[in-house]
């Protein structure tokens, strides 16, 4: 992009910036000395009310010119608009990528890391030149869809804590930048922890044991913290053993004394009062506020100075007890230059300028965020090559569904600057050429008609990520959304029925799942020859789609979770115990679609599966090799997949692991060598009783193959003794 260079030339320049004078006669206004001698010359300076202050999102001490930054939303670009209002009255357009449900399902790191640097300087652009949002992006979410059910599954990578994390190291990477010394914006993950249930979740406790929580609800977190770079989260509502996670231990002991996190822990908004009104773990808020200092929690979402204060004049915490978490939020500032020179920051150039295009509005960004929505759409069935469409072979085509002509925001969604509905991306695809007959539903027989006078019909089926009502509502039991878990994971009713009739009126039908969750569509898979999915938000959204459907791409997405058959193989919702059936690693019975599952136009064949040891010590590494060849006509993009089997462990283990996983694109005929590695510490286990990992010594089996249910080979490694 055009921007890029002067970022890198910023970069390269830093040795001579750094001679740059303080920005003012404080110690911690100096950047020559080092975070920590800033930061306690700050504390000293700050009064009491103005630490109390600072515990809020908004950490300005305007008397010591101390202008730092708050939050904004981001899980998919940049939130200052859409259905929550993040934009208040005045709306500013950001580029839209789809749900971070979708971003998992491209299986593309790299590419996430791209759209996370664009939504990055697109935060940075609007604070530097409409002095609006900030640069602590709530983003991403790294909760693991442990539920289909979960009414906030949209907002998850998926259900694996590898995949999830190996997703959220990207988007951290992306949202931060690579300049060695500064930030773009500071990636704030959420929620911690084990949180996927809206149902009672103000008061709900999920419970598991100590190997579930370091071997799975916790591993995504520690990669994006270890090697992602984060240095902020956000706790999540419930409780975790029955312990709040407001004012868990685990915030000290685990993330700050394991992992080395140091930076901002905030409240999710309204946790603080839920300790006492809603699990009534505490009797005062008072209490509460003090228990959540003493977690580690420095920044509040919360009507929290009552409690704080109260706390205070209790003496059930001190003023050092603040000045201690505060530090972390200051380290964050100085990690964005806010409290630098600007001259200092590279940064800072990014901002508004005479007769240069916003962000949002370059060709570059419209390409990343096609490409982006193009890499997530996952083919699921391809009966009787069904797809691509042949355009020169049609003359009519039928588009229906209520999901065929909107482009559906979410809560946490932005207001893209422009929304091509898939309508609008079909009709442009296809021309004057190609009669397009267009009923959003079956009402009067609209969509059956609009089937039989038409060559092919596309029926557009799925969510509304709001269930197109407002806040407190949502009467669908097939939707969900924040504060609502689904009941059903059918179809709606009316969609499935219209689904029915237009298959029956033209059997020639393809069926396009526009959603943000797994649905039990198992008349759809075995009737209709041809269906695909997608996720909801994505400002190009139509154009992506088109060009799926007639074969200017070949679909390469694949599930980020198990589609159940059924809702009845499901375990109860509030069961956090995984073992008892929940995702791929323990699922019982045979899904409607596995994880790691995904089809394409062409043909991909595996061979000369190797690894290059046939043992390894306890701290060693070995790499798994595969020859992949495009067999078939068309280009095509092809995820590999590794998984670990254990047999013969001395504790209970998954039926399978993913431990890696990497993206090709294809010409017809080419062969590329997928290499990935494997280091025995990816074999572990959480000793329960000496409370450490262990790499046990035996035999490992390596399967590398195109889903969880689809091995196409298998090699075995011992580790030594």
């Amino acid at each position: 992009m055009f921007r890029r260079p002067l970022l890198l030339l910023a970069a390269f320049c830093f040795p001579f910036l750094a001679l740059a004078q303080p920005a003012g006669p404080y110690p911690f206004q100096n950047p020559q000395l080092s975070p920590d001698m800033r930061i306690d010359n700050l504390l000293s300076l700050m009064t009491l009310q103005e630490k109390i202050n600072a515990l809020g999102t908004n950490p300005d001490v305007p008397r010591l010119g101390v202008h730092g930054s708050g939050h904004i939303e981001g899980l998919h670009g940049v939130a200052l608009g859409g259905p929550g209002r993040w934009g208040k009255d005045h709306p500013l357009p950001t580029t839209q990528f789809p749900q971070a449900v979708g971003l998992g399902e491209t299986w593309d790191p790299a590419l996430l890391r791209q759209a996370a640097a664009e939504e990055g300087y697109e935060a940075r652009y609007l604070f530097q030149s409409e002095h609006r949002g900030g640069l602590v992006v709530r983003a991403p979410n790294t909760n693991l869809e442990r539920d289909p059910r979960w009414g906030r599954a949209e907002e998850s990578f998926g259900e694996d804590p590898f995949l999830v994390g190996t997703m959220a190291i990207g988007f951290v990477k992306g949202l931060q930048g690579n300049d060695p010394r500064y930030w773009q914006t500071a990636s704030l993950l959420k929620h911690f922890l084990a949180y996927s249930n809206e149902a009672g979740r103000d008061a709900s406790s999920s419970n598991f044991d100590s190997r579930l929580l370091h071997e799975y609800y916790s591993v995504a977190f520690r990669m994006a913290i270890e090697q992602g770079g984060a240095d902020a989260y956000m706790t999540s509502y419930n409780s975790v053993n029955g312990v709040p996670m407001t004012a868990n231990p685990m915030l000290r002991d685990m993330t700050m004394k394991q992992w080395g996190f140091n930076g901002i822990i905030c409240t999710d908004a309204g946790a603080l009062t839920n300790m006492v009104k809603a699990s009534h773990y505490y009797p005062t808020i008072e209490q509460a506020a003090a228990g959540a200092i003493h977690a580690g929690i420095n920044q509040f979402l919360d009507k929290y100075r009552p409690g704080v204060e109260g706390a205070l004049q209790q003496h059930l915490i001190t003023e050092k007890d603040i000045d201690e978490n505060l530090r972390g939020v200051y380290r964050v500032m100085i990690r964005l230059g806010l409290l630098d020179p600007p001259a200092m920051v590279p940064y800072t150039r990014i901002a508004a300028q005479p007769n240069v295009p916003a962000p949002w509005e370059t060709p570059e960004t419209k390409k990343l965020a096609l490409r982006v929505t193009e890499e997530s759409v996952v083919l699921l069935k391809n009966a009787r090559h069904q797809l691509p469409l042949d355009k020169s072979s049609l003359k009519s085509l039928a588009v229906i569904g209520p999901r065929a002509n909107e482009v559906d925001l979410d809560w946490y969604s932005g207001t893209p600057p422009f929304a091509i509905t898939p309508l609008q991306g079909i009709k442009a695809y296809v021309g004057k050429a190609v009669k397009v007959n267009f009923a959003a539903d079956n009402r009067n027989g609209a969509a059956v008609q609009a089937a039989k006078s038409s060559d092919v019909a596309i029926v557009f089926a799925g969510n509304h990520p709001t269930c197109g009502k407002g806040w407190g509502h949502c009467p669908d039991p097939t939707e969900g959304k924040e504060a609502f878990d689904r009941k059903s994971l059918s179809l709606n009713p009316e969609q499935e029925q219209m689904i029915e009739d237009v298959y029956a009126a033209n059997p020639r039908t393809i069926v396009v799942l526009v959603s943000s969750f797994p649905y039990t569509i198992g008349w759809e898979q075995k009737n209709i020859p041809a269906i695909l999915h997608m996720a909801n938000n994505s400002e190009v959204e139509g154009t992506a789609i088109a060009n799926v459907l007639f074969g200017d791409y070949d679909p390469g997405g694949h599930l980020v979770v198990t589609w159940p058959a059924s809702i009845d193989q499901l375990p109860p919702m509030m069961d956090y115990n995984i073992r008892d059936g929940r995702t791929y690693m323990y699922f019982k019975g045979s899904p409607l679609y596995p994880f790691g599952y995904g089809l394409s136009y062409t043909k991909f064949r595996y061979s000369h599966p190797r690894l290059s040891s046939g043992s390894i010590a306890r701290t060693g590494t070995l790499t798994a090799s595969v020859d992949i060849t495009n067999t078939g006509k068309l280009a095509g993009d092809e995820v590999v997949q590794m998984y670990l089997q254990y047999p013969h462990s001395k504790v209970s283990r998954p039926r399978q692991q993913l431990d890696g996983f990497q993206r090709v694109s294809l010409q017809p005929g080419e062969t590329r060598t997928v290499q990935l590695p494997l280091h025995a510490n990816d074999t572990q286990y959480w000793d329960e009783n000496t409370k450490r990992f262990v790499v046990e010594p035996g035999r490992r089996i390596v399967l590398l193959g195109a889903s969880s249910a689809d091995a196409r080979a298998k090699k075995s490694f011992r580790i030594r003794q």
